[in-house]
């Protein structure tokens, strides 16, 4: 059951990004996040109170931290997503098993755990071919001036990968996803609404405003089932199935957009997905003790 959770909330997130893909001509990053939170926290807000669900909570500074990551990784993503084709925003953002990777070696270094570098040795060469799959995407854009928006993808990965670690944490502490889903999307509709302040901001009476609304519910329901899959102790395969986004995003980008990508492209993609899948499975094997995650 977790494996279909994942698959779904892969679906909901590839079908959100297609409906940002044609908002972006018409409203900014910051603005969509914000809609996106707002729709977001009117659909927890009533899912909660449905469940009987308490939004009352005891780790508030976690849910921060959370917030802080994950609404950083949603504006990066978006702007990804509005300037790339829809299969590498895709593709940049889930690079976050990857980043997961490198953190638990890294932290590992930091720590001087020196016993446990013998066997960090596939998955420093996993992490290594995620980041030349990401050389491989990115040269494509080179020749397109996209150069800086595959950069904003590539932290979108980094930040995801920091809050995929937040949420589950939350969950090891016993937060029900429905209110950890609904305090994402609170914090979502207030750091766009804030950053809005700062830009210009674009009219609602056009017809283009109704895509946001399946952005909010799409988003709100991917939330839902990715933060259920990992609350409810994410396996390596279930873990794994994040990147069937990846298939769904490359199959709406050919058929809606005509997007198109070199040979180099598609294979950088398939080196990070390789890569993500090992770092997987690797991590546990190379790291049975890694350092604590700092909440």
């Amino acid at each position: 059951m977790q494996a279909a959770w994942m698959v779904a909330a892969s679906l909901f997130f590839a079908l959100m990004s297609v409906c940002i893909k044609f908002a972006s001509p018409y409203f900014g990053p910051l603005e969509i996040v914000c809609y996106r939170g707002a729709i977001g926290v009117l659909f927890m807000w009533a899912l909660c109170r449905s469940r009987g669900v308490s939004l009352q909570t005891s780790v508030p500074m976690m849910h921060v931290w959370r917030n802080v990551v994950g609404v950083s990784a949603l504006v990066c993503w978006f702007y990804a997503i509005a300037h790339l084709p829809l299969a590498t925003a895709m593709t940049l953002n889930y690079m976050s098993g990857v980043w997961v990777a490198a953190f638990l070696v890294g932290g590992t270094l930091l720590m001087g755990q020196l016993a446990d570098i013998r066997r960090q040795g596939p998955l420093v060469m996993a992490v290594m071919a995620g980041f030349a799959g990401v050389v491989m995407m990115l040269r494509p854009t080179l020749e397109q001036n996209q150069l800086f928006a595959g950069l904003i993808g590539l932290l979108s990965g980094l930040m995801s990968a920091l809050a995929y670690i937040q949420v589950s944490a939350l969950g090891r502490v016993g937060e029900p996803e429905a209110r950890t889903v609904f305090y994402f999307s609170l914090g979502a509709a207030l750091a766009g609404g804030i950053g809005m302040q700062f830009f210009d901001t674009h009219a609602l009476n056009t017809v283009q405003a109704l895509w946001l609304l399946p952005v909010g519910i799409l988003a709100a329901l991917g939330q839902l089932c990715m933060t259920r899959a990992y609350t409810r102790g994410a396996t390596m395969v279930v873990a794994n199935l994040q990147y069937s986004g990846i298939v769904f995003a490359a199959l709406f980008g050919l058929l809606l957009f005509g997007d198109q990508l070199p040979l180099i492209g598609w294979l950088g993609m398939a080196t990070i997905v390789a890569s993500g899948i090992a770092a997987t499975f690797l991590r546990a094997r190379a790291l049975p003790n890694p350092p604590a995650e700092v909440h």
